[in-house]
Parts: C-alpha cells; sequence; structure tokens
C-alpha cells in the first residue's frame, strides 16, 4: 500500500499473490484500522477486509504485535466454525508510511448489532432477531469454549451479520486467550465486563495480581448484557456500572421486561428472560455455560412463523401477545392474545375455515387467566 500508513487513504495492496483495491475505510481504533477491499482484474472474488495493524512505535527486529499475533494464532486455530469470522491470510505491508505493518485479510461481513441497535430507534429489536443472535453467538462461544478458548471482548460492535450466509457472526479476537494461559491483564470493554474481569482490572491498575484468572463465563456476562440492550433498545453502561445493579439485577432485568410486555410476546419473553438472567449471575461459577444456554426453551418458540400469524391475526385488532408452545408441535397450536373481547370473537369468527401454511384453522376461546399464568397445555379442540 504504497505510501499509506495505517488509517491513511489505501488506493491498492498486494495480498496472497493479488492485487487488491482499497474502496473504503469500516473503522479504525487505537492499534488497527479496517478496510473494505475487493480483488483487481477479478469480478466475480468476493470482497473481503483488511485488518492493518498500526506498526510499533520503537523499530523492533521482527515486526510483530501483540494483538495480530494474539488474533491470528485464535482464528487460525478456531477456522472452520460458521459464527466465527473466516480468515484468509495473513500478509505484511512493506510500504506503510510508518514502515511495515502486518495485516489479516478476512472475510467481508455486513451490519453489526450496534448499527442494529441504533436502527431500532430505541425500540428495541424483534424476537426473531434476538434469537437468531442469541443462538448464533452461543454456538459459536460453545465451539471456541470447547477449544479453551474465551473471546473477552464480547460487545454489539463485535457481533456482525453475513448476508451471505444467513447468520451473525464473531469478529475481534485481539484479547482472547486460553484459559488457564491469560497473559493479559484488562479485558472486555466498560459496559460488558463482567464483575470478576472489573476486579482483575482494578488490580492490575493498582500493580497487584489477581487470586484467580477469568474464565470463558466472561463471555456469557457479555452476551447477557448485549441481549438485554436488544431488548430494551437502550445502552445498559450506566445501569450496569450503579449500586442498584450490584445491590438486585435481577428486579432491575424484571422491570425492563415488564417495561416491554406490551411489545414484545408476553410469555416468549420471559423465556428470554430467564435466559439472560442464567448468564448474569454474579458468581461466575453458578453462571450458565453457552452448551446449556442453547438447551433454553427461548429456541424452541418458532418466531419466524409467529411473524407471519401476528400479521395476518392484527388485521382483526391489535395483537397483545402470542405463543406456540414448544410441546406437541404436531398440533399446530398458536394462543394469540386480544386487546379486547369484541376483536377476539373477530377474529374467531373470520379465521376458522382459512388456511394457513397449507393448515386449516380452528380457532376457539382459551381462558385469559390461564394463559397468563402460563397453563397452555390443555386439550383446545
Amino acid at each position: 500500500m504504497a505510501g499509506a500508513g495505517a488509517g491513511a487513504s489505501l488506493p491498492l495492496l498486494e495480498a496472497l499473490g493479488r492485487l487488491w483495491q482499497v474502496q473504503a475505510q469500516l473503522g479504525s481504533g487505537a492499534s488497527a484500522s479496517v478496510f473494505r477491499v475487493r480483488c483487481c482484474g477479478d469480478p466475480r472474488a468476493p470482497p473481503g477486509a483488511v485488518k492493518e495493524f498500526a506498526p510499533p512505535a520503537r523499530p523492533t527486529p521482527a515486526p510483530d504485535l501483540y494483538g495480530f499475533g494474539k488474533e491470528r494464532a485464535a482464528l487460525e486455530q478456531l477456522r472452520g466454525h460458521r459464527n466465527i469470522v473466516t480468515l484468509y491470510g495473513v500478509f505484511t505491508n512493506h510500504f506503510s508510511a510508518n514502515g511495515p505493518s502486518l495485516c489479516l485479510l478476512l472475510e467481508l461481513l455486513d451490519v453489526s448489532v450496534s448499527e442494529l441497535l441504533l436502527y431500532s430507534s430505541h425500540q428495541g429489536c424483534s424476537m426473531w432477531m434476538i434469537q437468531h443472535c442469541a443462538r448464533d453467538v452461543l454456538e459459536a462461544l460453545s465451539f471456541l469454549h470447547h477449544k479453551s478458548y474465551v473471546h473477552a471482548d464480547l460487545k454489539p460492535r463485535n457481533v456482525l451479520w453475513s448476508a451471505e450466509e444467513e447468520c451473525f457472526k464473531l469478529i475481534d479476537f485481539g484479547l482472547s486467550f486460553k484459559e488457564g494461559n491469560q497473559d493479559v491483564k484488562y479485558i472486555q470493554t466498560d459496559g460488558y465486563r463482567a464483575p470478576e474481569a472489573e476486579l482483575q482490572n482494578c488490580l492490575a491498575q493498582a500493580g497487584l495480581q489477581s487470586e484467580t484468572e477469568c474464565t470463558s463465563a466472561v463471555d456469557l456476562w457479555s452476551l447477557g448484557i448485549v441481549l438485554l440492550e436488544m431488548f430494551s433498545g437502550m445502552k445498559l453502561k450506566h445501569t450496569v456500572q450503579s449500586q442498584e445493579w450490584k445491590a438486585n439485577s435481577s428486579a432491575i432485568i424484571d422491570h425492563i421486561f415488564a417495561s416491554e410486555g406490551v411489545v414484545n410476546s408476553a410469555i416468549p419473553a420471559y423465556h428470554l428472560r430467564d435466559l439472560i438472567k442464567s448468564m448474569l449471575h454474579g458468581e461466575p461459577a453458578k453462571r450458565t455455560t453457552a452448551a446449556k444456554a442453547l438447551c433454553s426453551p427461548f429456541f424452541s418458540i418458532p418466531f419466524d412463523i409467529l411473524e407471519d400469524i401476528r400479521e395476518e391475526c392484527q388485521k382483526y385488532g391489535p395483537v397483545v401477545s402470542m405463543l406456540v408452545p414448544k410441546e406437541n408441535p404436531g398440533k399446530g397450536q398458536v394462543f394469540v392474545e386480544y386487546a379486547n373481547a369484541d376483536d377476539c370473537k373477530a377474529a374467531q369468527k373470520l379465521l376458522t375455515g382459512r388456511r394457513f401454511d397449507g393448515k386449516f384453522v380452528v380457532a376457539t376461546f382459551y381462558p385469559l387467566s390461564a394463559y397468563k399464568r402460563g397453563y397452555l397445555y390443555q386439550t383446545l379442540l
């Protein structure tokens, strides 16, 4: 990249035996910048992303970088999982203005969860999106934790959507480490930092050694905060750093879900609430694992179907909540709560005899008190 350094405008670069056109800068940080690139001379080749690490301030015999080395090692060992960004290769940019810079050539992904939160205009993301993100990130965490890796910097900016594969992927492994071999003291980002990591960071800043090392449980804490922000549509940095949160985080989570009850499906939201609470336990040993979290009943709810049904049912009046029970899925049971009895009667009359997804619809009434208390599995027909 002749005449260009990290963070500058980069016209061309040579990597892996090909010439790449730099199209735009996607982001920059203290140690690296990321650029969108496209292979020259091959319009069929998919675009990529180059992460260029800033050259060291002082000349060194081997221009290796701490963050670069950690991220490269992690991505090479975790290569192949669909929910982890793909590393295509590594190369050195010898034409950087400040000296040789090390680069990672990565797959190009799309919008981040951070951007999705901005687009939601403080209304929160759809339950389908939250479920999809939670499952994909948990799949990634389950895989890397099985490999003894800890991501250590999970946050909305580091979870990106892949339009090509229709899934979310984890990026940025610059702070990752292997359990039992942690050689970095300052981990995670403010607002997504687990209590044990907060303590470790404070001790490190004071020059003291922590008696216990952080484990994969710190990633579950971060994901719990991310999902809570996706549900509420609010940044929760100041909330999770407050004394009220430290005194009774469970009550604050309950309040967030209670305030959103009209917008999101009641009982499915409770499953999400319980999943998030299991990730945000103050004691790391009592926090759920990624593998256990994937067994949550929250993931048995077909939100894609729910959205289609909601669209149809809303033709007859405002829908307060909906639920597809996970038991007896072959019956095709769907519970729909309307805002008032008249709308419910109209829907019952007009939906009966219709076809949905190739099946005849038979609608009947169900006691609201039983629905609210979760008694959903009595015979309907």
